[in-house]
């Protein structure tokens, strides 16, 4: 009989997470999950969201100082993060919700709402940032403002024309 002969194997290296990595998470982890909820109103996504978000800030940890995020830099990433999946439903849900909402209304709210997120979903990566960040999350343009290093009066031209080309996508 031949005997197996087992060479001893290497006991696994623990996994954990960098120093202030929790601590972010702890911190800011219902912050971007709630802003990705507000702009995806789905939770599976905004789940995603959150995923993506933290996979980011942790392949760049390195980069980072953890004393120096505020929340506003978590509502940012969530918000790109939220609106990337957005654009990646768009082509995938587009027959889906013809096919599902045949009896919607036009001005039934969950409609309205797609609706609107699919307008968002099309708009240039910058405005539908600034949108989402000053509609959905809530952010001042003053915030914004500082957030871009742009003049506030910038911010607000600038969201005012997005409102009416939304507007008039919702029109159609």
């Amino acid at each position: 009989m031949a005997s197996l002969s087992m060479a001893p194997q290497a006991a696994p290296i623990p996994m954990s997470p960098p120093i202030g990595f929790t601590e972010l998470y702890q911190r800011f982890s219902d912050t971007v999950y709630r802003t990705a909820l507000r702009v995806t109103g789905n939770p599976a996504d905004a789940e995603d969201a959150l995923q993506t978000v933290f996979t980011r800030v942790l392949n760049h940890v390195d980069r980072l100082d953890p004393n120096q995020m505020p929340e506003r830099y978590f509502r940012r990433a969530a918000t790109n993060a939220a609106l990337d999946i957005l654009r990646s439903r768009g082509h995938r849900a587009e027959s889906q919700l013809d096919e599902s909402l045949p009896h919607a209304s036009p001005d039934s709210s969950p409609y309205l709402k797609e609706r609107l997120r699919r307008a968002i979903a099309t708009l240039d990566a910058k405005d539908a940032e600034l949108f989402t960040l000053r509609y959905v999350t809530g952010v001042s343009n003053t915030e914004i403002a500082e957030m871009y290093e742009l003049e506030r009066s910038t911010i607000g031209v600038r969201l005012h024309r997005i409102r009416q080309w939304l507007q008039e996508e919702l029109e159609k």
